[in-house]
Parts: C-alpha cells; structure tokens; sequence
C-alpha cells in the first residue's frame, strides 16, 4: 500500500476488479494505492467499529448503505487501536458530519491513518457483481495521473489470496494485558487474541470476569499459567485451515475440559479442534443484520456477522469425536450456514457471529450469560 494524506478533493480515483471489471470515482481518504479481498458490509450504522474490527485486515470494504459518515469520528467508539481494514468504498459520503460526539469527518480519520478509499461509485452495482461472481482481489487507485488499465489490473492479480492466508498473529496483541472485571470479580477467563475486538473483554467484565487477554502465539502452558475458569477464542482474520497453533491449544482445553467459548474465527477454530473442515464461502457474511436460529430455543436472533469462512458439519444430527458428541446449535436463516457449535459431553460452544456487537444488535449477548452459567457449572 502506498499513500498520501494530502486532501482529496476531487482527485480521481479508479476501483479494479481481478476479472476486469472497473468503477470510477473520486479519491475518498488518503491518495494512493491499495490491495486487498473486495467484501460487502450491509450494516446501515456502526462503520467506525467495522473499520477498527481487526478482522477486517486485508480487506476492501464496500458499504451498502448509500451514505456513510453522516456522525463523523468519535474517540470511544473503535474496537481497536487503528483502522484495519485495507481500503474503504462508499457511494455517497456526508459532506458534513453531525453528531455531538463527533471530533473528525471519516474522510479526515481515513487519510490521518494512511487507508485509500473511492467515493461516488455504483456500489449496488459493485456489491451485486461480489454476490454473483464472489469475494475477489481488488485495488483502488487513486492520483492526479493513474497506471493504465493493464498495469492496474496486472497488479490486482499480483496481490494474494484470502484463502490461505494465516493472518491472526498480525492482529493480536504482542503482550498479555489483563481487563479487570467491573464490580466484584467472579471468575477468570484466558482469552486467546486472535483479532479481538475490544468490547469483547469489556462485556465479560460486565458480569464480573477478570480477562487475562493472551497473544494469538500463547501455549497451553500460557493459558493455564493464569488458573482460568474459563478459556474464550476471539474473531479474527485469514483461512482458519492455517490455524494450527490455536487449534492445538484448543484440543488441549478440550482435553481438560475446561470451560469454553469461541466467536467467529474461534467457532472455526473449534470445529477444526473437533475434527470438521473448513471451506471458503462465496461472499461471506457481513454487516448486522443477519438472521440466525438458536436451534436450542427456537429463537430468532438479528446478529452482527464478518466471516468470510465457515464450518463444514453436518446439521441434522449430532455427531461424535474425541471430545464427546457435538451438535450445530445455531443455523443462518438466509443459507444454512453453521453459526455455532455445542459439546453434549462437556462445557464448551461457540457462535459464527459477534455476540458483544457495539453498534447493536444486542439480541446474542445473552451468550455471555450461557458462558458463565458454564463456569459456575464447572465450579460447583
């Protein structure tokens, strides 16, 4: 990526599609050039915690919702420290943001970080092109003088794949920090950092857990070094079929059958643990609007989603592996896509989905309770 934070104005831009496919517009952030998978967020609200949401690295985010920055930036909102995504798309950003938060327009934010964007594209027309053709590589080019269209989309083609891409160590934290629990301290909990999002730990303090937030490199050793009543696996970026490290250190809590909860890249890291595959899906999910079954209760719940990958386990019945028998207990409305997991034999779930979800909806943050109700389960 290469950049310039000198204002856009009305400095054209060009977005190219690895199969050729272009969309012309005008420079949206910084001025430069960028790299990365083309995907499509349908959430009409919360941009600044998609941007900041560390699994988004090396991704192109393409904003359905048609007008994007209307409340600016705010310094309490990010879920992390810095912008992750690798470039940003909209059709019609807010000429003046307004909101009594607001201390900086996103287009400012944008450039401040060094992230190319392009505004005033057809991104329906860009987001019905990803939901037919697929997720593929992109780059936004952006300057007073642009590389000519073979050389744009040579380079396009040059960039690497999202499929076997092991990114998580890239996110995570390089030093365990702990967040102390609000209130009177009930539990403890290892929480593997592999793109964590920083509400994540905030709603487990909440209900009075101490969160000792480990690097995505943490041993087994690492996380029992802490005496956890329970071990919880974060989201985060790339194929899931790379993770070795944290599947190993997966099947070792398993083993000991400590209590256990994993969101988004820690359900795929708990299916691979169990011994299911992992495939790549077309277009992925993304955004906070997705319906999902809680096949437990029959409840339907609006969910914030971002996964690109997903579960291959069968859905009509459980099925036994070396830690008991297993069942998917949370299904996607729109295509039947795994959302979670749920040991029979033991303390341990997971959820495809963003439970904590700062920008709404709130209708899964029960599952922090469930993780609870399983370590005070374990204890007593």
């Amino acid at each position: 990526m290469t950049t310039s934070t000198k204002g856009t104005g009305k400095v054209p831009a060009v977005l190219v599609l690895e199969d050729g496919r272009t969309f012309r517009g005008r420079a949206y952030g910084a001025v430069g050039e960028t790299f990365g998978e083309a995907v499509f967020s349908t959430g009409m609200t919360g941009y600044q915690e998609t941007l900041t949401d560390p699994s988004y690295h090396r991704q192109v985010v393409v904003m359905t919702a048609p007008h994007v920055g209307n409340t600016g930036v705010n310094d309490e909102d990010p879920e992390s420290g810095r912008i992750w995504v690798a470039g940003y798309v909209v059709r019609d950003p807010a000429r003046v943001p307004s909101n009594w938060r607001s201390r900086r327009s996103l287009d400012e934010e944008l450039a401040r970080q060094g992230v190319v964007g392009i505004s005033g594209i057809d991104t329906r027309a860009l987001t019905r092109h990803l939901r037919e053709r697929g997720a593929m590589r992109v780059g936004i080019f952006s300057g007073e003088t642009l590389p000519d269209a073979a050389a744009m989309l040579a380079e396009v083609r040059r960039a690497p794949e999202m499929k076997g891409a092991d990114l998580s160590a890239e996110v995570a934290t390089k030093e365990t920090y702990v967040v102390p629990a609000i209130g009177t301290k009930r539990f403890t909990v290892a929480a593997i950092d592999l793109g964590i999002k920083g509400m994540t730990p905030h709603r487990m303090a909440e209900r009075g857990i101490e969160v000792h937030v480990l690097p995505a490199t943490a041993t087994a050793e690492d996380v029992y070094a802490v005496n956890p009543d329970g071990v919880f696996f974060s989201n985060g970026p790339g194929d899931p079929a790379t993770a070795d490290h944290p599947v190993s250190v997966m099947r070792e809590v398993l083993s000991r059958k400590t209590p256990l909860f994993g969101i988004c890249f820690g359900n795929q890291i708990l299916g691979r643990a169990l011994g299911f595959g992992t495939y790549k899906l077309k277009y992925g999910h993304r955004g906070i609007n997705q319906p999902v079954q809680d096949r437990t209760t029959g409840k339907v719940e609006v969910t914030a989603h971002n996964h690109g990958f997903a579960v291959d386990a069968p859905l009509d019945a459980a099925t036994d592996t070396p830690y008991g028998r297993v069942e998917v207990s949370h299904v996607c409305l729109n295509d039947d896509v795994v959302e979670g997991l749920q040991l029979l034999d033991q303390p341990a779930f997971s959820v495809q989905y963003h439970p904590e979800a700062a920008a709404g909806p709130h209708d899964a943050a029960y599952l922090f309770d469930r993780f609870v109700s399983l370590m005070e389960g374990q204890r007593a």
